[in-house]
């Protein structure tokens, strides 16, 4: 399988409000950016979201490190939060539906194809690509408004 690296992060202007989300995504020498944005969203569908349309991209099954600085998203995956939401009918621990169903659904369908090991980072640090992911989702948010 080919490894790739993924850098994603999500913003919000107001929380719902206009979001953005951005990637990096690494492979041997090749970089990819990509960016997008929802007019009406929250900052934990952007993070989703950019896991989700980085994930998308790869055309064959591969090895991925997605570092993110979303605990909502690692937390998930390291956690097995999932298991649980799958095995409950898509119910939390407090007995109420799942947030964000639609998009961890995607998600977990595009992490079949693909190995994915989630990996947290500090955001708003000294992390070069986080920083550059955070630059690219806040951008999208401009393009929106």
């Amino acid at each position: 399988m080919k490894e790739v690296t993924i850098y994603t992060d999500g913003a919000c202007s107001g929380n719902p409000g206009p979001g953005g989300w951005g990637a990096i995504l690494f492979y041997g020498a090749n970089r990819k950016e990509m960016s997008g944005g929802e007019k009406h969203t929250t900052n934990n569908r952007m993070e989703l979201l950019a896991a989700i349309e980085s994930l998308g991209v790869l055309k064959e099954p591969c090895r991925i490190k997605l570092y993110s600085d979303s605990a909502y998203l690692v937390n998930c995956f390291q956690q097995g939060w999932y298991r649980g939401w799958m095995k409950n009918g898509w119910k939390n621990s407090k007995g109420q539906p799942v947030e964000n169903q639609d998009l961890w659904k995607r998600l977990l369908q595009l992490m079949d194809m693909h190995r994915v090991d989630y990996i947290k980072v500090k955001g708003h640090s000294d992390n070069e690509f986080n920083n550059r992911c955070d630059f690219l989702a806040r951008e999208a948010i401009k393009r929106l408004t």
